[in-house]
């Protein structure tokens, strides 16, 4: 299971914290009420961005790495975007099927920055199969923990600290904003 692992920690890599980002403003807007969009949202994200790792790791698609690196940036800061326009002209309960076609879309950018990684640890290997698809369920096992984690932190900070959803959604986007915003600067290639 070493390619399982290798996707776990991929995704966990906090040098690789892009992931972890869009996986914050994806889940930010849900609590646990909402488990069925959440189960929705990592299996949209999944099917995201499973489709384009085979597509590019068996060369039907290639992009440049370059747009790629740029375009993950891209995608977190428009999802964490649209949750501050959303929340902050929104009184009534979070509508959340937005992120879900962000998840499902936006998968498909991420799927293609894996497809790098796991073209390196792949080798010149014939034997693609099995190892992409432990690898995307190494990936999948590490969504699960993040978006877990995620949900655990918003229903202690809404239920302890008192934080309202709206704030709650309006500080930690905020926050992912701040990050990827220098992301993005660096990520410029033209």
């Amino acid at each position: 299971m070493f390619f399982g692992k290798e996707g776990l920690f991929h995704v966990l890599d906090w040098n690789a914290y892009d992931h972890i980002l869009f996986l914050i403003a994806l889940a930010v807007v849900y609590d646990f009420r909402n488990w069925e969009k959440v189960i929705w949202l990592i299996t949209l994200f999944t099917i995201g961005h499973s489709l384009s790792l085979i597509l590019a790791v068996y060369k039907v698609v290639s992009v440049d790495s370059r747009w790629i690196e740029f375009l993950i940036p891209v995608t977190i800061f428009i999802t964490a975007l649209f949750n501050i326009f959303y929340v902050r002209n929104s009184t009534k309960e979070l509508k959340t099927n937005t992120n879900l076609v962000f998840a499902l879309f936006f998968g498909l950018i991420h799927g293609l920055g894996f497809s790098t990684y796991f073209r390196i640890l792949i080798g010149k290997s014939e034997y693609k199969l099995i190892p992409l698809l432990e690898f995307a369920l190494g990936v999948e096992v590490a969504q699960i923990i993040i978006v877990l984690i995620i949900l655990i932190l918003g229903f202690i900070f809404q239920t302890i600290f008192r934080f309202s959803k709206r704030d709650w959604v309006l500080i930690i986007s905020s926050i992912v904003i701040g990050v990827v915003i220098p992301m993005l600067k660096s990520t410029i290639f033209w």
